[in-house]
């Protein structure tokens, strides 16, 4: 499966950085692409593993939102 998430907040490589490393903590994530400009982040995980509320947490828990 595939989810785009509406991350707030980020403006350079380090929230990049932290919002990467964040998502692939998570067991069940696959693979992340964060793209700054249009402040998402793309994330490829197995459905059952990991749930769209468990990434937004991890976001969040990062200083970021999640729209």
């Amino acid at each position: 499966m595939e989810k785009t998430l509406k991350v707030e907040g980020m403006t350079c490589n380090h929230c990049k950085s932290a919002v990467t490393s964040a998502l692939k903590e998570l067991n069940g994530v696959q693979d992340v692409d964060v793209n700054l400009e249009r402040r998402e982040a793309s994330v490829v995980y197995e459905e059952g593993k990991v749930s769209e509320s468990d990434m937004k947490n991890a976001v969040e828990e990062q200083g970021y939102d999640v729209k």
